[in-house]
């Protein structure tokens, strides 16, 4: 084990499996004392956007491979928390629905309760569901962005005065390159994590005076979400698959785990990156980018204001010049 981050003590939301549960585990190897976290003891592990009736809709090829698949990913809090205390390091768990603004005042309380002050927060929870925006319900455009950006910031806002305090603080949270948009149906999702880059560039201004850095990081990794993406459009009308073509947007056997990019966020929480903030990165297998901030392309100027025949005809040769929308640039 490392000693990178000894001394320290850290949150890691929806660390139970998957990319969170490699993120726990790489910042205990580093010495970090970790409280890991989900909503809830796993009692029944199931593929998140494939219920019982959508099964059904399998062939029993295609059962046999998800019973096969989502058993890899076993696990809540307790497991990855055990796995940590297994190896030598400390860890708790803390089950608590992030969502819920006085849940989360626990669950950083809890962690100030047992090891002293929370110098950490790394949100990775999140919920999803594939949907064209028409049929979109309410109660999956709340679910999803309850937890982004709302649960982060319910975090957040608890620990940041601990961080201020000692004057030291990182806070990291977890986007998707769906922040972007993309080919996938699920605007929720791309407005969640959009929220979630925006909201974390505000605080990366308003808290770097005190010492504390906040990043992203948009993974792109084979978790249990990865067996949902590969089977839902297989048991769904047409006009309900996730993506325009049909076809999975990565495939799973194309897909690298969490474990290969988890101890870049270890790095990210350390001293050696004091200077890194307001960045987001994309994290994928053994790729690690780093995504330029917006910047102005292109502008049009009249002090005098704009009649509509000036627009008509300066915007072709200023603004719209060279113009690509996002579906000509491949996004």
């Amino acid at each position: 084990m490392g000693n990178l981050l000894n001394g320290k003590v850290a949150i890691v939301t929806g660390s139970g499996q998957g990319i969170g549960r490699a993120v726990a585990i790489a910042l205990a190897n580093e010495g970090a004392k970790v409280v890991t976290n989900n909503r809830a003891p796993v009692k029944v592990n199931t593929a998140n956007q494939l219920d019982e009736e959508r099964l059904k809709r399998l062939t029993p090829e295609q059962l046999a491979w998800y019973h096969e698949e989502i058993e890899k990913y076993t696990g809540d809090a307790e497991t990855t928390a055990a796995a940590i205390r297994a190896a030598g390091g400390e860890a708790t768990a803390y089950f608590c629905d992030i969502s819920k603004y006085d849940e989360a005042k626990k669950l950083v309380e809890k962690a100030a309760e047992i090891y002293g002050s929370v110098d950490i927060v790394i949100n990775v929870a999140g919920s999803f569901g594939f949907a064209p925006v028409e049929k979109i319900s309410e109660e999956l455009w709340d679910s999803v962005t309850g937890v982004k950006p709302k649960g982060y910031f319910n975090v957040i806002t608890h620990a940041v005065p601990y961080m201020k305090k000692k004057g030291w603080g990182r806070i990291i949270n977890c986007s998707s390159p769906a922040w972007t948009g993309g080919s996938i149906r699920q605007c929720e999702y791309c407005a969640a994590n959009a929220g979630v880059v925006g909201m974390t560039w505000g605080l990366a201004s308003e808290l770097y005076d005190d010492g504390i850095t906040c990043n992203v990081f948009a993974p792109a990794a084979k978790t249990r979400a990865s067996v949902d993406m590969e089977l839902f459009d297989k048991v769904v009308d047409e006009d309900m698959h996730s993506t325009k073509t049909g076809e999975p947007a990565v495939k799973y056997d194309e897909t690298a785990p969490p474990e290969p990019f988890a101890p870049f966020l270890a790095y990210l929480s350390s001293d050696k990156a004091a200077h890194v903030t307001g960045s987001v990165f994309m994290t994928m297998g053994g790729f690690i980018g780093r995504w330029a901030n917006p910047t102005m392309e292109a502008m049009m100027m009249d002090p005098e204001g704009w009649t509509m025949e000036k627009i008509l005809e300066k915007a072709p040769e200023t603004l719209f010049k060279d113009y690509k929308n996002v579906t000509q640039q491949g996004m």
